[in-house]
């Protein structure tokens, strides 16, 4: 068996995604804490930057030594599988990697993807940050303007605000285009408290060098805006890396947003070819990447009886309060032809979030009118993650909204339903 690979050796979330945007969010979170500790009544408490430099250093070493003990000091201990380094490209009846012929029957492509970039007049002019590189940057900008937001854009718009960043979001529809209306409003709101100015349902025009940064020109509307900054950051999505693979030349269908077209079993449109993870496309989490992965090999080596399932896929936005959802929306669950009933409650009536003098947020619950069944839940609250699995477990097993509320949990309830 052998594994190609192209590149650092780690992929996405470990060299430039989770790991490294989730430390510096904490780290911007622990500044946010201390100029809020006055809810409680008699503590004070005060933070700031004072090395952002260290900081990024003290991501790097996390990314570095996560990289050698999950993948570089692994992968000896898999007897049996050949790393081989350098662009594969797939050829009759195996691989080509870097002018060496592997001969194999059985091919899972996970390349990944990588930031997309808008097709924004005068983009290609100047020097925009992504994902990538902002988390790079060792000097703080005075001022930055974030295109996009979508999960990404938001997170690093807060992250970024919370370091002491002039930031302007700007985007094509709303926040979190993707969330329940709901959440998109009220993260939005909590965003402006926070001095983030977001600025949505924007057209844009052209994007120019200024003498001091860039300027972005659009349209919101009939009116034409303006927006200046330091530097720019472009978060519109990710594009998956399918270049040079020799897909065409092979049958390999790619769909209209670039992915590799996959079925139920991993396999594309070429038998015996699987993809997995970012490069189709489709629920872009490393967790799915994982899970697709493992079907894929399965699939591959012992035949196509696995079968690729999200409807009970947790999805969380790392901003503050977080966003976590699974299972449908109620605009999804109606679509779907349920008779759907709709649970919401804001925070303020939460004991637990009362108590810690912080209620940001609400929980929406979706459920089968009929069978009771939980459809969907969707939360908005600074620790919204840890509560997602509850009910992921709760769709997956097919569990009704009295199953729940006949379970034990060990945290305050809401004071009223």
């Amino acid at each position: 068996m052998a594994l190609v690979g192209s590149g650092t050796i780690g992929g996405t979330c470990v060299n430039i995604g989770c790991v490294p945007s989730k430390t510096l969010i904490r780290a911007a979170e622990q500044l946010h804490n201390a100029r809020v500790a006055g809810r409680f009544a008699g503590i004070t408490a005060e933070a700031a930057v004072t090395d952002w430099q260290a900081t990024i250093g003290q991501k790097n070493a996390l990314v570095t030594a996560l990289r050698q003990a999950k993948y570089i000091d692994l992968l000896p201990a898999y007897r049996g599988i050949a790393f081989r380094e350098g662009p594969a490209r797939i050829v009759d009846a195996g691989v080509e990697v870097a002018g060496t012929y592997i001969r194999t029957g059985k091919i899972i492509i996970a390349t990944g993807a990588r930031p997309a970039v808008p097709a924004i007049p005068g983009l290609h002019t100047v020097p925009y940050l992504t994902s990538t590189t902002a988390l790079d940057l060792e000097t703080l900008p005075k001022s930055l303007l974030v295109i996009g937001g979508g999960y990404v854009g938001a997170e690093l718009a807060q992250m970024f605000a919370r370091a002491g960043v002039e930031v302007t979001l700007v985007c094509r529809s709303c926040l979190l285009p993707e969330a329940e209306p709901e959440i998109s409003a009220a993260l939005t709101r909590f965003f402006e408290d926070e001095g983030i100015d977001v600025v949505a349902g924007v057209a844009y025009r052209e994007i120019r060098k200024t003498g001091e940064g860039i300027a972005l020109m659009a349209s919101r509307g009939a009116r034409s805006i303006t927006i200046e900054a330091d530097q720019v950051l472009i978060a519109t999505g990710r594009t998956p890396n399918v270049e040079g693979l020799g897909l065409a030349e092979h049958g390999i269908a790619v769909s209209s947003k670039g992915g590799i077209v996959v079925d139920v079993h991993m396999q594309t449109t070429r038998t015996g070819v699987y993809a997995a993870g970012d490069v189709t496309g489709r629920d872009q989490f490393v967790y799915m990447a994982a899970y697709g992965a493992k079907l894929a090999a399965l699939n591959a080596l012992n035949g196509d009886s696995q079968r690729y399932d999200d409807r009970a896929m947790p999805a969380v936005v790392f901003t503050d309060p977080q966003v976590a959802s699974v299972g449908l929306a109620e605009m999804a669950a109606r679509d779907a032809g349920y008779d759907v009933r709709v649970s919401m409650i804001g925070l303020d009536q939460v004991p637990r979030a009362l108590a810690a003098h912080d209620t940001r947020g609400l929980i929406k619950l979706v459920a089968d009118a009929q069978s009771d069944r939980l459809l969907g839940a969707h939360i908005l609250a600074p620790e919204g993650a840890d509560s997602i699995q509850t009910a992921t477990l709760a769709i997956r097993q097919g569990l009704t909204v009295a199953d729940l509320a006949d379970t034990i949990f060990p945290i305050l309830l809401p004071s009223r339903a």
